[in-house]
C-alpha cells in the first residue's frame, strides 16, 4: 500500500500521524491490516477503511496519553506525518520509558487476570451464564502478560507463533496453562467456521464498525494456511477484546450467552470452570512474585 496515498485520503490532516501495529513491526501476513493512529484527541472508536484491496483500522489517539495498554502499542511507530515534530518528541518519551510502560501493562495485565479467574469462581457459585467467559478473558490476560515478559507487543494473529520460539523457562511455561483453559486443542476446521460467524457476529455487535470485515479476512487464510490453532486464539482473543468493553453491562445482556458460547467454545461443566479458575489465578498469582524479582 502506498502510504502517501492513504494520508492524501485522510486529507485534510493537520495532526501527527503514524504506524503501529504488525505492518510495522515487521511480523506481518497479507491478512494483516494496516493500523494509523491519529493523534487528534479525539474520542472516538476505531474506524475500518478500504484501500488497494486492503484494510486500514484508524485510531484516534492523543500526545498526552498515560494509559501504558495503549502506550505499549505505540512502541516503535512509524512516523507517516509530523510536521510539528511534536509525534517525536511524544515517541521518544516513551521510548526513554519503555520498560516502565511494559512493566506497568504486564501489571495490569497480571491483576485483571486475576480480577477474572476470581469473577468465574464467584459466578459459579451464583450461576452466572457468563462464568466461562470470565476465566476466557482472565487466560488471555495471562497470554498477554507472557507477551510481554518477553518484550513482544501483544498482537492476538501472531502471539502463538511468538510463543512457539520462546525460549523455556517457569514464566514461558504457564501458557500451558492458557492453552488448557482456552481450549486450544479443540480447534478444528468445523468448529472454527462456527465460531467465526458468532465472532464476526458478536463484533457487529459491540463495534458495528466494519472491523468483522478484518476478522473474516484473517479467519480466511489462517484456515487456507492451515494454521488452526493459531485462528482458534485469535478469534477467542478478538471475542476478549470486544467483551470487555460490554462487561459492565453484559448481565443486561442476558441473550448474549448464546452467541458467546459458540463464539468463545465455551466450557459448559462448571465444576471444570471452577477448577480451571483456581488454576488460572494461582498463575497469576505466581507470576506477579516471578516478574517482581
Amino acid at each position: 500500500m502506498d502510504l502517501k496515498i492513504l494520508l492524501e485520503k485522510l486529507s485534510p490532516v493537520n495532526f501527527p500521524v503514524g504506524l503501529g501495529g504488525c505492518k510495522n513491526a515487521g511480523t506481518t501476513f497479507d491478512c494483516c491490516e494496516y493500523n494509523i493512529t491519529i493523534f487528534d484527541d479525539k474520542v472516538e472508536e476505531d474506524s475500518i477503511i478500504q484501500l488497494d484491496g486492503e484494510f486500514v483500522k484508524l485510531h484516534h489517539g492523543t500526545l498526552s496519553e498515560t494509559d501504558s495498554a495503549i502506550l505499549t502499542q505505540y512502541q516503535g511507530m512509524k512516523i507517516l506525518s509530523d510536521d510539528e515534530w511534536n509525534l517525536r518528541i511524544f515517541l521518544s518519551k516513551i521510548s526513554e520509558k519503555s520498560k516502565k510502560i511494559s512493566n506497568s501493562y504486564l501489571k495490569s495485565c497480571l491483576v485483571d487476570a486475576s480480577i477474572y479467574a476470581t469473577k468465574a469462581m464467584e459466578g459459579i457459585k451464583s450461576s452466572d451464564p457468563f462464568s466461562s467467559c470470565w476465566l476466557k478473558c482472565a487466560a488471555f490476560f495471562i497470554a498477554d502478560a507472557i507477551l510481554l515478559v518477553n518484550a513482544k507487543r501483544p498482537s492476538p494473529t501472531h502471539i502463538l507463533e511468538h510463543v512457539r520460539g520462546f525460549k523455556k523457562n517457569r514464566i514461558n511455561e504457564a501458557f500451558g496453562v492458557v492453552n488448557q483453559c482456552i481450549g486450544i486443542e479443540r480447534a478444528t476446521t468445523s468448529l472454527l467456521q462456527r465460531m467465526s460467524k458468532s465472532t464476526v457476529g458478536f463484533s457487529d455487535m459491540v463495534e458495528a464498525n466494519g472491523h468483522s470485515r478484518i476478522i473474516q479476512l484473517k479467519y480466511d487464510y489462517l484456515i487456507r494456511n492451515s494454521l488452526l490453532t493459531d485462528c482458534y486464539f485469535y478469534l477467542g482473543y478478538t471475542n476478549r477484546n470486544n467483551f470487555i468493553k460490554i462487561k459492565d453491562k453484559i448481565h443486561r445482556k442476558p441473550e448474549l450467552i448464546h452467541i458467546l458460547k459458540i463464539a468463545f467454545d465455551i466450557e459448559s461443566d462448571q465444576l471444570e470452570v471452577e477448577r480451571q479458575a483456581s488454576v488460572v489465578l494461582r498463575t497469576a498469582n505466581e507470576l506477579v512474585s516471578m516478574v517482581k524479582k
